[in-house]
């Protein structure tokens, strides 16, 4: 952690891409807080899903004269100018939990692979053989083709053995819930409702597809997701979401003050805690670090309540006689 001595007169400039998922609030309040106590200050901006935008965000932040910057890019490709703006100013660049595939970002991120075998794993406990729908990330952000490698892997010897078909699968433009749904209708239609499970990549998405489904009176068939947001869980608790992988985001956001701050004072990255070097699909070489996530079923909602994730009166809403706690 770097020291408050050396924190004093550091500014970390955070470009956000949107707050449309609960999550962000929580990743920003652990980003405020872990600035604060090292005594250092913050400025943001939130891009709104816009690409064009969250490159003059990020020169908007230089140009203010942070000294690092975070950047949790809407666009992994269109981002790129912003980190040679950045490398051109001197500044360091934390990769905020998406991919920057560029050498010059430190990644930090939860091992979105491990997340995608997390929730199909859950999925095909409930569902070792039927059709499957795979409700995929944004076409924009590398995580969605990583959560989906992840959920290949634990599902290809099913689907080679002929036990799993997967029927339809669709990219969710943006995460947003909406478009989720939207797919799913179309995907329920052409499939004629044959459908025994859906792999949805997050809980946005998860959301969208469960609303699909209960319009067809299909809801309680297996459905992942992850971020662990109030919602999800809350429908964990009523038996109509499976899984929602959790990535407790107050200890990204920690960690992603303290390495911007480590990186501003001239720590390299190579020398930053629990960093490793990772190979990128673009064949580049990053400094990274993975933290752990954790699958919430049914089995488990115990451990937000008991991290102080989200209160007991708020995961049980419109629970009888469910899981624990609620129960």
């Amino acid at each position: 952690m770097c020291s408050s001595a050396l924190a004093q007169d550091l500014t970390v400039g955070v470009s956000w891409s949107n707050f449309q998922e609960e999550r962000w609030k929580t990743d920003e309040s652990a980003i405020k807080a872990a600035l604060d106590e090292a005594g250092a200050a913050y400025v943001s901006t939130d891009a709104q899903s816009s690409s064009a935008k969250q490159l003059s965000d990020v020169e908007s932040l230089i140009a203010q004269g942070v000294d690092a910057l975070i950047i949790l890019a809407q666009d992994a490709q269109a981002i790129r100018p912003a980190v040679q703006a950045a490398a051109d100013a001197g500044l360091p660049v934390v990769g905020y939990d998406r991919l920057i595939d560029d050498p010059r970002a430190f990644y930090l991120t939860f091992d979105n692979v491990e997340v995608g075998r997390m929730q199909a794993r859950a999925v095909f406990e409930e569902v070792p053989e039927g059709n499957y729908v795979m409700i995929k990330g944004s076409p924009t952000d590398p995580n969605a083709d990583f959560l989906r490698g992840g959920q290949q892997e634990v599902l290809q010897d099913a689907i080679d053995a002929g036990k799993i078909k997967i029927v339809g699968e669709a990219y969710t433009d943006g995460w947003l819930p909406a478009n989720a749904q939207r797919n799913m209708e179309q995907l329920l239609t052409a499939q004629d409702n044959n459908v025994d499970a859906v792999v949805a990549s997050n809980d946005g998405t998860a959301g969208g597809a469960v609303a699909a489904l209960t319009a067809q009176g299909m809801d309680g068939i297996p459905v992942s997701g992850q971020d662990a947001d109030h919602a999800a869980l809350n429908r964990i608790a009523q038996g109509i979401q499976t899984v929602s992988v959790w990535k407790d985001s107050r200890d990204l956001g920690r960690e992603a003050a303290q390495i911007a701050l480590e990186l501003a004072n001239g720590t390299e990255m190579s020398a930053i805690e629990g960093a490793v070097q990772w190979e990128s699909p673009g064949g580049n070489t990053l400094w990274a670090k993975f933290l752990e996530p954790l699958p919430i079923t049914e089995k488990n909602l115990e451990a937000v309540v008991d991290a102080g994730w989200i209160t007991k009166d708020e995961l049980c809403q419109g629970v009888s006689n469910g899981p624990a706690p609620c129960n």
